[in-house]
């Protein structure tokens, strides 16, 4: 599984509780451009509209700027394709206990472009100072080994 894009961002901000595996709905020249790289997932979020998810504020720039159409949206709403059981599931989540999906990472899977759901908690300024605090003491323990 080849990564083409990850949302560090949300690792930093959020608390990651569980992950979840949606396929996405792109037209050509997007799948493109994904897969060369060239899309952000950094402020993107997961919102649910009439039992769907979909993915919003994903940057995916023109793969040929030149050769766009008029209409082309680099952050339209695109589609996200789960299971009935796995959007149940994410919904109860969501709306029951306050909690945030974001996507966390594009990558390739047999050929077709997946997205990393997490089901997120937001943390404090005083939970990402202890994590900052956490890190440098693991780094200088592993550089005294």
């Amino acid at each position: 599984m080849a990564t083409l894009a990850e949302n560090r961002k949300a690792h930093f901000d959020y608390e990651i509780l569980e992950t979840l595996e949606a396929g996405i709905v792109l037209n050509g020249q997007e799948a493109k451009s994904i897969r060369e790289g060239r899309a952000s997932l950094t402020g993107a979020f997961v919102t649910i509209k009439n039992n769907e998810l979909w993915l919003t504020n994903m940057t995916v720039p023109a793969w040929q700027p030149k050769n766009i159409s008029k209409n082309y949206d680099d952050t339209r709403s695109r589609k996200l394709l789960a299971h009935k059981e796995q959007i149940a599931g994410l919904i109860g989540k969501i709306k029951t206990r306050g909690l945030t999906a974001l996507p966390l990472r594009l990558y390739t899977q047999h050929g077709k472009i997946k997205v990393e759901i997490g089901v997120a908690k937001y943390r404090k300024k005083h939970d990402k100072r202890e994590l900052i605090k956490k890190r440098d003491i693991e780094r200088e323990i592993e550089r005294s080994l």
